[in-house]
C-alpha cells in the first residue's frame, strides 16, 4: 500500500477514534438526554470505537511490520466489518423508538435484520474462501471476483433506511428528520469513495461524523423540546394563582367568618386557620418546579375542604381513605379536582354532597381516585376560570408521566381518577 494512503487511512482513523471517545465521555456525563437515548448512543458508539479500532489495528500492523502484539489484518477486518453491518440494524431501532412503531411488528425492521444476517454469512464464508476478498502471504489484502456481492447488503440496507426516512418524515421533529437523513447519506458516500479509491478507508470517518452529527442534533433536540415544557410550565405556575384563587371564594369565606366571629369565634378561629394553611399551601405550590410527596396535597386538599364545610354548614360530607401516600405528583393536582367536584357537585336542593377520596397502589404506580354524587361532569364546565382538567392532564404527563380520566358513575355523579407512574 503506498505511503500517502497508510498515512491517510491512520489519520482517517485516529481522527474517528478521537470522535468516538469524545462521545462516549459525553455520553457518561450528559443529564439532559433521555435515558433511553442514553443507552442508545452509549450502544452506538461503543460499537463504533470497536469497529474504528479494529481498522486502526490494520494500519498499524502494516506500518510497524506485523507486530504480535496486534491482531492481524484478517481476522481485524472480519470484526470490524461484523460491527460496521450491526450499525443499520441499530439506527433503524431507534427510527422505530422515535416514531414510536412497534419493532416486533415492524416489516423494515426484519428486511434489515435479513440483510445483516446476509451479510454476516458472507464475512464467515470470506474466511475460508478468496471469492470476496482475501490476504497474500505477504498480509496485502486483495479483492476477489465477487467482492461486489459483499457490499449489496450494505448498500441495500442503506438505502432501506433512507426511504424509511423519507416515508416517517411527518412523525419525526425537523432535527430528528435531518438527522437520520444525514446519518443515511454519509456513510453511503464514505462508502462510494472508498470503492472509488482502492485502499482510501474514508467510510470509517465519515460513519464516526455522522453519528456525532446524529448525537448532536438528537440532544439539541430534547434540551429544547425540554425549555419548552419549562416554558409551558412557568406559564402554567403563573396563571395558577390567578386561577385558583377565584375572588368569589375569598369573598365568600371572609364574609362566612365576619358573622362567625360574633355567633360562634371558636368556629371562627378554625375557618381562620384553615384558610390560612389553604392560603399558604396555594402560594407555596406556585413556587415549585418538580414534583411534591403527596401528603403535601393532601394536607392542601384539607384546608380547602375544611373551609368548605365550614362554609356550607353539613351540606358537603366528605370521606377520606387514603392508605398509600408514599409517592410524588405535581402541586396543584388533587386540590384543584375535589375543588372542582364542589363547585360543580354541590347544590343545596338536591341534599348532601358526598365527596370520597381513595388512593391505592397498583402495579403501575399510585391510583387516586375522587368521586361525587352531583349531577355529573360536562366538558364545558372545563371553560369555567378555575383550573381546567386539561391543564392538570398536561403537568401530569410532563412532569411525571401520570394521567387523569373522568367518567360517570352508574349511581350518578363523577368519578376522576388520575394514575402516577412508580419509579423504574
Amino acid at each position: 500500500m503506498d505511503s500517502w494512503i497508510t498515512v491517510t487511512n491512520l489519520s482517517l482513523d485516529t481522527a474517528a477514534l478521537m470522535l468516538m471517545i469524545i462521545g462516549i465521555l459525553s455520553i457518561m456525563i450528559n443529564r439532559s438526554m433521555d435515558s433511553w437515548s442514553r443507552r442508545f448512543f452509549g450502544v452506538l458508539f461503543i460499537v463504533l470505537f470497536f469497529y474504528v479500532f479494529f481498522n486502526w489495528c490494520s494500519v498499524i500492523w502494516r506500518m510497524l511490520g506485523e507486530p504480535a502484539w496486534l491482531p492481524p489484518p484478517k481476522p481485524a477486518l472480519f470484526w470490524e466489518s461484523l460491527l460496521s453491518g450491526m450499525l443499520i440494524p441499530l439506527l433503524v431501532v431507534y427510527l422505530l423508538r422515535c416514531t414510536g412503531e412497534d419493532i416486533r411488528k415492524s416489516g423494515l425492521f426484519a428486511l434489515i435484520l435479513g440483510l445483516f444476517a446476509v451479510y454476516a454469512v458472507l464475512l464467515i464464508v470470506t474466511q475460508f474462501t478468496t471469492f470476496i476478498y482475501y490476504y497474500s502471504l505477504d498480509g496485502e489484502y486483495h479483492r476477489g471476483p465477487w467482492y461486489p456481492l459483499l457490499l449489496v447488503p450494505p448498500i441495500l440496507s442503506m438505502l432501506a433506511l433512507f426511504a424509511a426516512v423519507l416515508r416517517r418524515r411527518e412523525r419525526l421533529s425537523r432535527r430528528q428528520f435531518t438527522s437520520f437523513l444525514v446519518y443515511s447519506l454519509m456513510p453511503l458516500i464514505g462508502m462510494l469513495i472508498q470503492i472509488a479509491f482502492y485502499g482510501l478507508y474514508t467510510i470509517v470517518l465519515f460513519t464516526a461524523a455522522a453519528a456525532m452529527v446524529m448525537y448532536v442534533s438528537m440532544l439539541t433536540d430534547q434540551v429544547e423540546s425540554y425549555v419548552r415544557q419549562q416554558e409551558v410550565l412557568a406559564t402554567q405556575r403563573a396563571n395558577i394563582l390567578v386561577l385558583q384563587m377565584r375572588p368569589h371564594f375569598i369573598y365568600n369565606t371572609l364574609t362566612g367568618i365576619y358573622h362567625l366571629c360574633g355567633s360562634d369565634p371558636a368556629a371562627a378561629q378554625r375557618v381562620i386557620n384553615d384558610f390560612s394553611n389553604y392560603l399558604q399551601h396555594n402560594f407555596t405550590a406556585i413556587a415549585k418546579k418538580e414534583t411534591i410527596p403527596f401528603r403535601e396535597e393532601l394536607e392542601h386538599t384539607r384546608a380547602y375542604l375544611a373551609v368548605e364545610q365550614a362554609r356550607h354548614e353539613g351540606m358537603l360530607h366528605v370521606t377520606m381513605d387514603t392508605p398509600f401516600i408514599n409517592f410524588r405528583l405535581p402541586p396543584l393536582t388533587l386540590e384543584p379536582v375535589v375543588e372542582n367536584a364542589v363547585k360543580h357537585a354541590f347544590d343545596p336542593s338536591a341534599g348532601t354532597l358526598e365527596i370520597v377520596l381513595r388512593t391505592r397502589e397498583t402495579g403501575k404506580g399510585a391510583e387516586i381516585t375522587v368521586e361525587d354524587n352531583g349531577p355529573g361532569y360536562s366538558p364545558a364546565d372545563d371553560n369555567e376560570p378555575h383550573i381546567g382538567l386539561e391543564n392538570i392532564r398536561e403537568r401530569l404527563s410532563m412532569m411525571c408521566g401520570g394521567n387523569l380520566t373522568i367518567e360517570m358513575r352508574d349511581t350518578g355523579g363523577t368519578k376522576v381518577t388520575i394514575s402516577i407512574p412508580g419509579k423504574k
